[in-house]
């Protein structure tokens, strides 16, 4: 089974498609976090994150691998372990110029259907999973949340893992990510493409259970139609 999760940033999607694929006992993979490998590594490298031809060459040399388990997605570049470093805010500002490269994105779709294609069953998040990446997917879903609880969600987070940031920044930073962002999942709001959880006023296992259920539902429509 194929579960994609998409949505803006903020809305809750890597922390629910983590705890979903625990729940199922299949594999979690974090997409985000290979777009935010490539900006970790531009930045690394001094790169100009508006210049996309140097993005590009970043994103074709460097040697990515991501480990996904049923609670976790590892990632590592070029060797090194770069899963906690990967989520500062400036790799969250250089990682909107990395998703905006249309090459960068051909390149890591193919990775991610390569990732798929082992994997076989697994919960996959990000902006464009169940419209471009799995467009066959089983179950489709976009999670969306008004953007100052999605704001005050990822500003807490950041603290939590120890970053110096304001509620202002992280709430700029997701404004300017969505007008970038917005365009890879809108297609999923047609009628009957996906399913809508809007996540302002719920909590995270009122989300879980709400996918979960979704899910059954679809496993019980196609064994009857079977």
């Amino acid at each position: 089974m194929i579960i994609t999760i998409d949505g803006p940033a903020g809305s809750g999607k890597s922390t629910v498609a983590r705890k979903l694929a625990a729940r199922l006992g299949i594999a979690y993979l974090d997409t985000g976090a290979m777009y935010r490998a490539i900006a970790h590594a531009a930045l690394e490298r001094g790169v100009d994150c508006g210049d996309s031809e140097a993005l590009a060459d970043v994103a074709r040399s460097v040697d990515l691998e991501v480990n996904c388990g049923p609670t976790h997605t590892r990632v590592e570049v070029d060797g090194r372990d770069v899963t906690e470093a990967i989520r500062t805010m400036a790799v969250s500002v250089a990682s909107s110029a990395v998703a905006g490269q249309e090459g960068i994105r051909n390149l890591l779709v193919e990775h991610q259907r390569r990732l798929g294609a082992k994997l076989g069953s697994f919960v996959t998040e990000g902006r464009d999973q169940g419209s471009v990446v799995f467009p066959s997917a089983d179950a489709k879903f976009v999670l969306d949340a008004a953007v100052e609880k999605r704001a005050e969600r990822r500003h807490r987070e950041m603290l939590a893992d120890g970053e110096d940031v304001s509620f202002e920044e992280v709430l700029e930073n997701l404004n300017r990510r969505d007008d970038v962002d917005c365009k890879q999942w809108v297609p999923l709001l047609e009628p009957e493409a996906a399913i809508l959880i809007d996540t302002t006023h719920m909590s995270l296992k009122d989300v879980v259970d709400r996918l979960e259920s979704e899910i059954k539902s679809i496993c019980t429509r196609g064994s009857e139609s079977g």
